[in-house]
């Protein structure tokens, strides 16, 4: 694999230059108005320039990788630094203290404010969960397995009733991860389509009964099954925690490794675990787009207007299903016309499973970019909140009279440095989604020409989606 025939080396250099060649002719420096701040600011941005720079610079890792030799670039992701052990003797208190944290939210959902920024549970699921801890999975691994609020519970059931680690019953493997995807589609639907998300009560009784659901099928199939076919928090964050630069050895040992690098290790995924990664990069990317101008005057509303999101439910349910749909297919087809040009005697499925990986740091991006504003805001009222999460008068923490910031998104400068960060966010998720696709295309193909030539669709779809990721952070937006 590490050496090249001097024709293979001719080839990708041609393959590369050419790459370079479609890129520039993809887009043309155009100005638009980004927006960034719940104040409304609006700020002129040389937008344009953006989108040549996401996209030239995926191009020119493209060029860089066809030269590389594929052994430099495997002991480059090998390098480990190795941390300290870290025992598992404490996950069940952990998840337990974490149950008890879920019941509070839950019964505050129930009998404390109605405003869904004077609750906690509406800010703890929707900006320090989903958010925040979606985050904190990029840089330190799967967290959720020792803070989710099922483990800690199933074990004590488990252990009272006499009931093995493998449940009563066995689920089928044909099912895979069939249950998460559907489960998953379900969640981005009430958070993006459904009217009233935040409503605490409302709410509640939705994450309540997810929670009971799934401790009864933990029960009823054994813990380790359900959360890795079923329970689609632990699905999501496994996948992004293959993302992390800490990596935890099966003896417990922490050691520190570039972005990225755990992904090399993962096997190819099945089609439902390919569906499932499309739908988590998906429906972040129509959540931006479905707030959009454009999108809304598809449907003849006036976005200076807005009527509300019970008059957009058909349209953002036919929205979120066609994104995921358009993105599936132009994702398989950059695949098989890969294969094509390759030469390859690999099936489709076994090429898209494995490839699908390179997906993650893209969602990763998306996430970093899409909540950073809802993070920064909307996570100052969750610290207050949580110190009275009844309404009660109550100063837990300290932090129930602590001084809203919401200006720190205010002014030309704040938005600058803001948009700027989501931009270089999106642009740095999609070169180490290049990276990561380039180490699987060698493993799938030792020729380097070959290999490159299997990434040139894939990677002409990547720069797309890099413009389209910072053209959504550029138009005006409702909301």
């Amino acid at each position: 694999m590490s050496g090249r025939t001097e024709g293979g080396a001719v080839e990708c250099r041609h393959l590369s230059l050419a790459l370079l060649l479609t890129a520039a002719s993809l887009i043309l420096p155009t100005p638009a108005f980004a927006h960034a701040s719940d104040r409304g600011h609006v700020l002129l941005l040389p937008t344009g320039y953006y989108l040549v720079g996401g996209a030239f610079a995926v191009a020119v890792s493209f060029l860089v990788l066809a030269l590389l030799p594929a052994d430099w670039l495997e002991r480059f992701w090998r390098r480990r630094l190795p941390l300290f052990t870290f025992g598992e003797s404490a996950r069940t208190a952990f998840s337990l203290i974490s149950f008890a944290g879920f019941a509070i939210l839950i019964a505050a959902g129930f009998l404390g404010s109605r405003d869904p920024l004077s609750n906690p549970l509406p800010l703890v699921i929707w900006t320090l969960l989903w958010a925040g801890v979606t985050l904190l999975h990029g840089v330190f691994g799967d967290l959720w397995s020792w803070l989710n609020p099922w483990y800690g519970p199933w074990r004590l059931v488990s252990r009272l009733f006499g009931i093995g680690d493998e449940g009563a019953w066995r689920l089928p493997r044909w099912i895979g991860c069939r249950p998460a995807v559907i489960l998953f589609f379900a969640f981005a639907w009430f958070e993006l389509i459904d009217p009233a998300p935040d409503d605490p009560a409302r709410l509640a009784l939705a994450a309540g009964l997810y929670w009971l659901f799934s401790f009864l099928a933990m029960l009823a199939f054994g813990y380790r099954a359900w959360s890795r076919s079923g329970e689609f928090l632990s699905v999501f964050f496994r996948m992004v925690a293959r993302f992390a630069v800490v990596e935890r050895s099966q003896k417990g040992r922490l050691d520190l490794c570039w972005p990225s690098a755990k992904l090399l290790a993962a096997e190819p995924l099945p089609t439902n675990g390919i569906a499932f990664l499309l739908l988590a990069l998906s429906s972040v990317s129509f959540d931006g787009l479905s707030k959009t101008f454009f999108w809304l005057g598809l449907f003849g509303i006036n976005p200076l207007e807005f009527p509300g999101r019970t008059a957009v439910i058909g349209s953002g349910t036919l929205g979120l299903v066609l994104t995921f749909v358009l993105l599936a297919a132009v994702f398989l087809l950059a695949v098989w016309l890969g294969q094509r040009l390759a030469g390859s005697d690999h099936t489709l499925g076994q090429a898209a499973g494995l490839l699908v990986w390179s997906i993650v740091p893209i969602a990763l991006a998306y996430h970093v970019a899409h909540y950073l504003t809802a993070l920064l805001v909307d996570g100052q009222y969750a610290l207050a909140a949580l110190s009275d999460p009844f309404a009660l008068g109550w100063n837990l923490f300290g932090t129930a009279d602590m001084q809203i910031e919401a200006g720190i998104l205010a002014g030309a400068d704040s938005a600058w440095w803001l948009w700027n960060v989501q931009a270089g966010a999106i642009i740095l998720g999609h070169l180490l989604a290049v990276l990561v696709a380039h180490d699987f295309a060698w493993r799938l193909h030792p020729q380097p020409s070959r290999a490159a030539l299997s990434q040139f669709p894939l990677t002409l779809l990547m720069i797309a989606y890099t413009v389209f990721g910072l053209w959504l952070l550029a138009t005006p937006t409702v909301g």
